[in-house]
């Protein structure tokens, strides 16, 4: 640590109070919360909850079909399995608790019946029922469909019943750098704990973009860097196999703190 961290952050790191941990996918909580984890857990209760680890049945967008090339799969459900069970060996290796919510990914998100006779039409054209038909142009833009809203309510209700059971202290969650939504809804749902929250920067997008400096400054947050064991935090990312070639094609993770908001 080069800084002084933000007022709640040094007072939570004083005690041993537990921490909740908001990741959006399979990996995210690792890839930018990893090294701070692994620092934390011998001496405080950790938890990570992982909201969208699911995928939906067939037929598939583009943008879904392409995600699976990208990770060698050959179908959507061995895919999540894999990741589940990849999510599991590195959390429960660290010693923390973790819980799958099983929301289903935004590249598989389907929106209910837009007309009679719309789902016979998706078979042909799946971008007709999904929510988010495509990833440059939907997903990674930033707007978030009205259509997650119920899911988002529900969300807020299970995550405020797990802060209330974990007592946790602090409850991470994402800045939002790179604008995907799921991380954008996890952010909304991560600040039902108000003073509590701290976002976290989102790894690796942070390395080529920028949090909203609008978001930082409406909240008054004052950015933290975490540098303690990085490199041993880049062994647990490999371990999620069917990320890491698809995040680092060129095999080489970057080694940067990991960055706080609070």
């Amino acid at each position: 640590m080069k800084s002084a961290p933000p007022q709640s952050l040094a007072q939570s790191l004083s005690t041993s109070e537990p921490w909740l941990f908001l990741s959006p996918h399979l990996d995210d909580a690792v890839l930018s919360c990893g090294a701070l984890i692994a620092s934390q857990v011998s001496r405080r209760d950790i938890s990570v909850l992982t909201i969208f680890t699911e995928c939906s049945r067939t037929p598939h967008s583009r943008a879904a079909r392409s995600f699976l090339r990208q990770c060698s799969a050959q179908d959507a459900r061995s895919l999540y399995e894999a990741r589940r069970k990849e999510d599991a060996l590195v959390l429960e290796g660290l010693g923390v608790r973790l819980r799958h919510l099983g929301a289903p990914d935004a590249l598989f998100r389907k929106r209910r019946e837009v007309f009679p006779g719309s789902a016979k039409l998706g078979k042909a054209l799946p971008e007709l029922v999904h929510r988010y038909p495509t990833y440059r142009f939907d997903i990674a833009l930033g707007r978030v469909s009205k259509g997650d809203n119920a899911l988002i309510k529900e969300l807020q209700g299970t995550v405020a019943q797990q802060i209330e059971e974990l007592k946790a202290g602090l409850v991470f969650c994402p800045v939002g750098v790179g604008k995907h939504v799921d991380h954008l809804i996890t952010r909304m749902v991560g600040e039902v704990s108000a003073e509590r929250t701290v976002f976290y920067s989102d790894f690796p997008y942070n390395q080529n973009q920028q949090p909203d400096e609008a978001f930082l400054r409406n909240r008054s947050l004052t950015e933290w860097h975490w540098g303690d064991g990085i490199k041993s935090k880049h062994q647990r990312v490999r371990q999620y196999a069917t990320q890491a070639r698809a995040l680092f094609p060129d095999g080489s993770i970057p080694v940067a703190p990991e960055i706080y908001y609070a």
